[in-house]
């Protein structure tokens, strides 16, 4: 048997790490991580199991290899375009707000992560991640927020409170229609962009 075995028919080569990552992901944000199993997507990418273990040693690695992907995906490539755009701080903002409405990329990245998310709440490798990731999102729009000259508390409630949207609009995707939605985004933006500093008060 050959250390890399063929894509099935049609495809262009062997399959790599990240053919069996990205397979992996599409049925845990399809199904859940109980279907993630290596006879399962063996057969669904139409390969022997030795492929997979050419690129892995065991299921727990493709997990792990699966949460890095989508940390890397989700939040450290996301925040990088955005340092890059050199944006003013205002445009920062209006961008993440309007992060749940581009389109099915958007959605597609907001199955995977609730997903994972529901994932996370069983297995303590998923929660480091989802805890890592959502303390990496917070602290960078927290910093948003201070570019416009609030002090770190009230940047910090700002940031948790966009944030705070943008899971939500994950999770109630049905509900509303496309102009109550950019009605809610329109409100959040104003909220956060408008409401003079100091009214929410808090500490460190």
């Amino acid at each position: 048997m050959s250390a890399t075995a063929s894509k099935s028919a049609g495809s262009r080569g062997p399959l790599s790490r990240d053919d069996w990552v990205a397979a992996a992901t599409h049925v845990l944000a399809q199904k859940s991580i109980d279907a993630v199993r290596v006879d399962a997507l063996s057969r669904q990418l139409n390969v022997t199991r030795g492929s997979f273990y050419w690129h892995f040693r065991s299921r727990t690695e493709l997990l792990d290899a699966i949460l890095t992907a989508w940390r890397n995906a989700a939040t450290e490539q996301v925040i990088d375009r955005f340092e890059r755009r050199r944006t003013s701080p205002e445009e920062q903002i209006r961008d993440l707000l309007s992060l749940p409405f581009r389109g099915p990329s958007a959605r597609r990245a907001a199955d995977t992560e609730l997903a994972i998310r529901a994932w996370a709440r069983r297995d303590a490798m998923a929660r480091k991640v989802v805890d890592e990731v959502d303390a990496t999102r917070l602290s960078y729009i927290a910093q948003c927020f201070t570019a416009l000259g609030l002090e770190l508390a009230e940047a910090r409630l700002r940031a948790f409170t966009l944030y705070g949207y943008e899971v939500a609009e994950s999770l109630l995707a049905a509900q509303g229609s496309d102009r109550q939605k950019r009605e809610r985004r329109a409100f959040m933006e104003w909220i956060l962009l408008n409401t003079p500093a100091g009214r929410a008060g808090g500490a460190d």
